[in-house]
């Protein structure tokens, strides 16, 4: 793999500003939750909103599925709702007396799979191939989605009466899991000025070839062996917390990699740094651990477990970087 160019850093930089930009022109005073979702789409990953509802979580999903000319899904994930409504079906037609595919919401670049936990189990893992593979299998033929191609499911951290909690299999398939929250005061002045106009698309930005052109170029940066073993720490030290039953999988460490690489080059650099994976550490790692029940008890969360962990864990200094 070819090391990342200062002219491709750049480049990368630039296109990530005006990317991150056109989004904020809808998510107001969220800038930071938008690189990071952008991040994610470019890390090859999938994203999980938990918030409260009417924060903008399927407007993101519009305009990042819009900056990219490409197309966006909403799917309103219920109790009564089917595996086959996700990844479409076989039916017969008499007429052609052959089966044809009808192609799910799920067949799109990006996908809002909104209120995740109130659908059953069973549901919930009609998106694990998908979300893995990029395709869907249904009667033996597999089939692929979008190119690029990014699941932003959302949670409800308040309401859990008739929700499914998701299991920890697929909550390890996010590589990220953050929340937008509440604007502040400017941001909700603005957003109370535009609320009598009609919802507008944002413009295209890019395109969806040049979206896999930016990811082939993240996958080369470059990470010193010392940041590797850095992060390795961190995650082993998930792994012997005293108040984790299960710390983070060898995919969380491979995922925060690989956000490092993404959010490296997203700010002009062509290698990774000791504070590219702080930044990311948390959103990355705290949804893949499963706390001891005591400790949930007393209201222990895996984000101030996380954050502990990166106070304890000493990064790796500038002489010891190649």
């Amino acid at each position: 793999m070819n090391a990342v160019t200062p002219e491709q850093a750049a480049w990368f930089q630039d296109v990530f500003s005006r990317l991150t930009s056109n989004v904020e022109q809808v998510i107001f005073g969220k800038k930071h939750a938008v690189e990071l979702a952008f991040a994610t789409m470019l890390s090859e990953g999938h994203l999980l909103l938990e918030d409260v509802p009417g924060t903008g979580k399927t407007s993101l999903a519009r305009a990042m599925g819009e900056s990219i000319d490409g197309t966006s899904q909403r799917i309103q994930f219920t109790p009564d709702l089917l595996p086959g409504d996700v990844t479409g079906i076989t039916v017969y037609d008499q007429k052609n007396r052959e089966f044809e595919f009808h192609p799910g919401p799920v067949f799109a670049n990006v996908v809002l799979a909104d209120e995740i936990n109130r659908a059953s189990p069973k549901t919930q893992s009609a998106l694990l191939e998908v979300m893995e593979e990029g395709q869907v299998t249904v009667d033996g033929i597999s089939r692929k989605v979008g190119d690029p191609f990014m699941v932003i499911a959302t949670q409800n951290p308040v309401e859990q009466a008739g929700t499914y909690r998701l299991p920890e299999a697929q909550l390890d398939r996010f590589l990220l899991k953050t929340s937008l929250g509440y604007p502040d005061a400017a941001s909700t002045l603005s957003i109370l000025q535009g609320a009598g106009a009609a919802k507008r698309a944002v413009a295209a930005i890019i395109a969806p070839q040049r979206v896999i052109e930016m990811v082939d170029i993240a996958n080369g940066v470059h990470a010193d062996p010392a940041v590797l073993d850095y992060i390795s720490r961190l995650v082993e030290a998930t792994r012997t917390a005293t108040q984790v039953r299960l710390g983070s999988s060898v995919r969380g460490a491979i995922g925060l990699t690989r956000m490092a690489k993404t959010w490296a080059c997203a700010h002009g650099r062509g290698f990774v740094t000791p504070d590219d994976v702080k930044t990311l550490a948390v959103p990355v790692l705290a949804h893949r651990l499963i706390l001891e029940p005591e400790a949930e008890f007393e209201g222990v969360t895996a984000e101030a477990i996380v954050g502990q962990i990166l106070l304890d864990v000493v990064p790796p200094t500038a002489g010891a970087l190649a």
